[in-house]
């Protein structure tokens, strides 16, 4: 399926343990995963694509909105003057590239492309 810009793209959710994380998904709402190094999995059959980042840290706020563009440095200006702040600048991963922004009330989101 085709990424349409500014839509929700992607949910990703903090997890103490993939396997049991994944255990879980998959026993109560038979979800299947893709495993993607030792600290992290996507998962599909949800209705939404997502994943899950294994994380020692004290879950917080578990679950990052990721929403797609397919021009990253075209939003960071606008996020900026909107009263955003970047939280994390545009870094690669496999499959594209992506940053993390906090809205002007603390939540962070992430955009990202493919490009």
């Amino acid at each position: 399926m085709a990424q349409t810009n500014l839509h929700i793209d992607y949910i990703e959710f903090k997890a103490k343990d993939l396997n049991q994380i994944k255990l879980f998904y998959q026993s109560v709402f038979d979800w299947s995963f893709t495993d993607y190094g030792p600290s992290y999995c996507s998962f599909e059959n949800s209705g939404l694509s997502g994943g899950f980042e294994l994380t020692n840290q004290p879950i917080v706020n578990g679950t990052l909105v990721v929403i797609y563009h397919s021009n990253l440095d075209l939003l960071i200006p606008k996020i900026v003057a909107s009263d955003g702040h970047i939280s994390k600048p545009i870094f690669s991963f496999p499959g594209g590239r992506r940053f993390h922004f906090t809205d002007p009330s603390g939540n962070e989101l992430a955009v990202w492309s493919e490009k």
